[in-house]
């Protein structure tokens, strides 16, 4: 085991952090109305009464942000973990399914997947997870390493107050943290790092926020607004929910 250095920590966090910031704004320049006009209910709109094409392009638009932004933020994040783990431990990327971090301590093999929080599945999803760890300590134990292995679901936030979940154990936010590198506290000391250069990379990322408002609103007022200006919803649900051939 090293000591982790925080400095080394916050220079990967600076000189990566942009990777995060460029894929959420090239993620929003590459959609299309369509493709969030299909995934949105229609009804929960008309229910909310909304009587302009901007109110409910900027619904479908931050609904689809929301969701996509904790994909990429999550996925920054294991990175960012795997690159932690590394320096303290010699943890490495794994390439076993369902697996995102091996690492080795005190002759146990800890297989990780990591979840950006706590509810991040449904017991569909955590039953294919628990399969996986199943698989991959197979997998292991054909190498004769004679290590012990111990699957762990690893969260960035949050917390859980019973880790043992007999299968595997789940540690959540500052658990996690300490977890993979033996620093008490690096579940705060991320915090700042975090915000380099954030209000730049924000206001571009806003200046294509605006742009698509504006183009999705105009292609909606062209496709589902009648000549008087109003919304015509029954073009709209017919769209999104009408047989595919008719």
């Amino acid at each position: 085991m090293n000591l982790l250095q925080i400095k080394i920590v916050t220079q990967y966090i600076e000189e990566n952090i942009g990777t995060f910031h460029q894929k959420r704004i090239d993620s929003l320049n590459k959609l299309m109305l369509n493709t969030v006009l299909k995934k949105k209910n229609p009804y929960l709109y008309k229910a909310k009464c909304f009587l302009t094409a901007e109110q409910i392009i900027r619904g479908l638009t931050d609904a689809f942000i929301s969701s996509n932004e904790e994909t990429i933020f999550g996925d920054w994040l294991e990175g960012l973990a795997v690159f932690i783990n590394q320096k303290v431990y010699g943890g490495w990327k794994s390439g076993i399914k369902g697996v995102d971090l091996e690492f080795d301590k005190e002759n146990v093999r800890y297989i990780v997947t990591i979840k950006s929080g706590p509810n991040w599945g449904n017991s569909s999803q955590v039953s294919k997870m628990k399969a996986d760890f199943i698989t991959a300590k197979k997998t292991l134990r054909t190498s004769g390493s004679g290590l012990m292995i111990q699957a762990v679901n690893g969260c960035c936030y949050g917390k859980d107050s019973n880790p043992d979940k007999g299968d595997y154990f789940k540690y959540c936010g500052q658990e996690f943290w300490k977890f993979i590198s033996g620093v008490e506290n690096l579940y705060t000391d991320l915090i700042e790092p975090l915000g380099y250069r954030a209000k730049e990379e924000n206001d571009i990322f806003l200046e294509s926020y605006a742009r698509t408002i504006n183009r999705f609103t105009k292609e909606f007022a062209n496709d589902f607004c009648d000549d008087t200006g109003q919304i015509d919803w029954k073009s709209l649900v017919e769209f999104n929910s009408g047989r595919k051939d008719s």
